[in-house]
């Protein structure tokens, strides 16, 4: 069972410690952080999953600027515990339920196609967004939560 309980201090460290297992020790440096730098994730939207008082799973989102100024949120990092792989999925539509029931319009994220598909993300929803230095034009994706 996926519980997202208050945050502790013992979850923080264990969410770190399990977006460095899945993305490795050079995560902070990938075009995506820079966007996510000195901000803080958006009110309500930092999600940590535990089966108990194990954290199984992150997934947060942050408010960002599109195209001609326009709001929207980021998506990620999104990190599973490998044993719990079946369960990201459940994480995920969790953050975008709780973005639309919040009021937000659109959500942009750097994720593998056929894997966030499945929520309605796709790269032609992207347009012609960028990030601030080098990414795969492919791996931008965007969701429209409010057409």
């Amino acid at each position: 069972m996926i519980t997202l309980p208050q945050k502790r201090t013992a979850d923080v460290e264990a969410r770190e410690a399990l977006l460095d297992q899945a993305f490795g020790g050079t995560r902070d440096r990938k075009t995506s952080q820079r966007l996510r730098d000195g901000r803080l994730p958006a009110e309500g939207l930092s999600l940590i999953a535990a089966d108990g008082r194990r954290v199984i799973g992150t997934a947060r989102l942050w408010n960002v600027a599109r195209g001609t100024g326009q709001p929207a949120l980021l998506l990620g990092p999104v990190a599973v515990a490998p044993d719990c792989r079946n369960r990201g999925a459940a994480l995920v539509r969790r953050a975008l339920r709780d973005a639309r029931r919040l009021g937000h319009g659109a959500v942009v994220l750097v994720g593998d196609a056929p894997y966030y598909s499945r929520f309605g993300v796709a790269a032609e929803k992207a347009g012609a967004l960028k990030l601030p230095g080098p990414f795969e034009r492919h791996r931008l994706l965007a969701l429209e939560l409010i057409p």
